[in-house]
Formats: C-alpha cells, structure tokens, sequence
C-alpha cells in the first residue's frame, strides 16, 4: 500500500511541477515578490497532496513563538517535506540552498525565478559572505531565511555541525532567529522513494534575540534548544545513543559576530 500511495504522489508531484515550472520560466518579468507569490501557489496543492495521498499529516507546537516581523529560521533538515511544509507555516519565504538544485529540471528553473540564495557550498568563505549580503537583502524585501545549520538532510536521531552562516546572517541583519525541530523523516526517509503515513511534529522554539549576543553563540542556543527538543519529543530515536550534540557544540570553533 505504501509502495502505491508513493508512485502516485510521484505521477501527481510531475504532472502538478511541470506545468508549474514552464509557467515560472513565462513571468520571469514580473516583480520578485509576485513571481514568489504566484509560483509558491504550488506549496498548499502539494500539501494537499502529502496529506490524501501519502497520508502524511502534520501539527504544530509553538506557532505563538512565531514573530511578527522578519526572522531567520534555523531549522532540522531531515527531509524535501519541510522544504515545502515550512512555506507554509511561516510567512513569505526563502531558502539558503546549494546552487546545484537549480540545474534540476522543471523544479529547478521555477525555484531559479524566486527570490533565493544559491550557493557553492565548497566556496567556503564567500558562500557565507554570500549568504549574510543576500539574506540581509531579502529580509529587507520581507522574506525569513531559513537556513538549514547541518548543510544537509540528516538521518533520525543522528546531528552533524551546526554551521554558523544562519547566526551570522541573523546577527548582521538584527533579526531574531527561530529555531525549528521535527520528525518529518520518520516518515519520509531521505534518499527513500517510498514514504510512510503519519503525523510530523514540527516544533517552533521561543525567539533566540541577537541584541549584545555573539554569533556563535546565537549558533549554539538554537543548536541546544533543537536537539534538546528532539529528544524531548522523539526519544526513541535516540535510545542507547551518545549526547552527539554535546560533543558537536565542544568541538566547534568560535564563529565571527
């Protein structure tokens, strides 16, 4: 059954994208803003569609944390379902993402014609130095950053370095950030074609202010705040396992402000 539910989101996430993506490569003249407006129009289908189709649900914890202006969110990356889940629980959006995602076809030449930051991500110094120019200029257009600070979708109950570009930007904007933990890939597996029902617990953490607050340890509040709640709500994946999180946060160099 799960085998079927997922080849027809696959037929129905082509048919819905492409159509989608010729149309995103038609108004490349418009506005940013209502290029991002009118293109991520296929985030609420696409929910619609995880949620009769693959039986995929979701609730949220701490929606009040939620600001009323600009942030950056630092997020768990688990999976491509929050990738399009959290467009729609924040406010308008962009994402820092790696520059290859942009040579993918039809998916890649729609999510070229919104507001983003691409980059190299074996650039090193300038990726970040790209990452604080252009997210300072899009939260000035009203967009939140969400940032992934692993760089890449980790396995349940697994935490790789929390990378302090997030921090920095959220720092040099005079944003706050949000820290975001979930358990969206219990159910939809990285790399996995077939994804599982059920119900994703996304949780928004209290704002992490940046006002008289080092970088890096903007980084390692909302890093102890994610992978504290992980545990809290997700134990099970984390039974018999070390405090991987600990020794990530006491190997890590101090970032600049």
């Amino acid at each position: 059954m799960h085998l079927i539910r997922s080849v027809v989101f696959a037929l129905l996430l082509t048919l819905i994208t492409v159509p989608y993506a010729i149309f995103a490569t038609l108004i490349f003249w418009l506005p940013p803003m209502t290029r991002h407006r009118l293109i991520t129009s296929w985030v609420p289908i696409m929910m619609w569609v995880i949620k009769h189709v693959l039986g995929i649900r979701y609730r949220i914890i701490g929606a009040e944390n939620i600001p009323a202006g600009p942030a950056v969110v630092l997020s768990k990356h688990q999976s491509a379902w929050e990738t399009i889940a959290l467009q729609q629980i924040f406010p308008p959006l962009c994402y820092v993402l790696k520059r290859e995602l942009l040579r993918v076809p039809f998916f890649g030449w729609a999510l070229g014609m919104i507001p983003g930051i691409a980059i190299d991500r074996a650039a090193g110094k300038d990726a970040m130095a790209q990452v604080v120019e252009q997210g300072r200029e899009r939260l000035k257009e009203g967009l939140w950053v969400v940032v992934f600070p692993e760089g890449t979708r980790v396995a349940p109950g697994t935490v790789r370095r929390y990378k302090p570009g997030g921090a920095i930007l959220a720092k040099r904007a005079g944003v706050p950030v949000v820290p975001v933990a979930h358990n969206a890939g219990e159910f939809w597996r990285r790399n996995a074609f077939i994804k599982h029902p059920g119900e994703i617990v996304v949780s928004i953490g209290p704002v992490i202010e940046v006002k008289g607050v080092r970088a890096d340890d903007i980084n390692q509040r909302a890093e102890a705040w994610i992978e504290n709640e992980m545990r809290r709500l997700f134990p099970h994946h984390y039974a018999g396992a070390a405090d991987t999180a600990g020794q990530a946060a006491a190997e890590k160099p101090p970032s600049p402000e």
